[in-house]
């Protein structure tokens, strides 16, 4: 017969082999905070992809996947982080709120175990604004490997806490919206829920347009800015790098900062 965990009800078996046994024989209840920090807890959230799943440890938000049953998820978080994973009562402070606004805020996230590139790649990806996009040229950029771009494609595929982390709003350096870990149906459906024009980023890419500047102001942006976005049609003009806005005497956006492209 299985033991039963004191503190949630879950079998030793539950904690995952000797791990679960040795707390399960304890003379006491494990306190809280030491199983915290052996131990990770998932919940289902509600979100803007169905079935979203979570783990977070003592440090914060370890990974997010959508569309798996409770054993299939379970079976993946123990893979990448060999620890034990039990369900909680309630997510943690600030987790529902960030999925509904897709901005992270105060959240703390888990990402021990990345490389320093991963690291600074899923920090770079924190950065573009919701209803917006950014190339993976860009997110090489601020990552400080502007050549890596292709790497960069591969740290966010590898991203274990999509949404939070919004990787959904890179795209391909000539505009096109891309993959996603979620596939390229969840992509889309997350940018237009974001108000991102999906169809206008086709055109553009189609065209080889990949920034819109204005002519009274002389700036060029990416085109889902928010200062694109209010460029009145008679004034707006593409480009298909900044070396070709610069030259026509356009200087790059403070809010986007769009940079060189490199195909990714």
């Amino acid at each position: 017969m299985n033991r039963t965990d004191p503190l949630n009800g879950d079998t030793a078996d539950d904690l995952n082999g000797d791990l679960g046994r040795e707390l399960a024989g304890l003379a006491a209840d494990a306190p809280p905070a030491l199983l915290d920090r052996i131990a990770a807890r998932r919940v289902h959230v509600p979100g803007p992809l169905e079935g979203l799943q979570v783990a977070f440890t003592d440090h914060g938000v370890a990974y997010l996947r959508a569309g798996m049953d409770e054993p299939e998820f379970a079976a993946e978080f123990r893979a990448r982080f060999a620890r034990p994973l039990l369900p909680a009562a309630r997510p943690p402070a600030g987790l529902v709120p960030a999925l509904r606004t897709g901005r992270l805020g105060g959240l703390p996230l888990d990402l021990r175990g990345l490389s320093d590139f991963e690291a600074a790649v899923l920090r770079a990806a924190a950065q573009i604004p919701p209803g917006q996009t950014r190339p993976y040229a860009w997110v090489a950029r601020l990552a400080g490997r502007p050549k890596a771009v292709r790497a960069v494609g591969s740290a966010l595929g590898r991203n274990p806490v999509p949404l939070l982390i919004p990787c959904h709003r890179v795209t391909r350096s000539d505009g096109s919206l891309g993959d996603y870990v979620f596939g390229a149906g969840a992509k889309e459906r997350l940018l237009r829920a974001e108000d991102v024009d999906v169809e206008e980023a086709a055109e553009l890419a189609r065209r080889g347009v990949r920034l819109i500047g204005s002519d009274t102001t002389g700036i060029v942006c990416y085109p889902t800015c928010g200062d694109a976005r209010r460029i009145a049609p008679a004034h707006r003009h593409g480009f298909r790098d900044l070396d070709a806005a610069r030259a026509a005497g356009y200087r790059p956006c403070l809010h986007c900062r769009p940079g060189d492209q490199r195909p990714a």
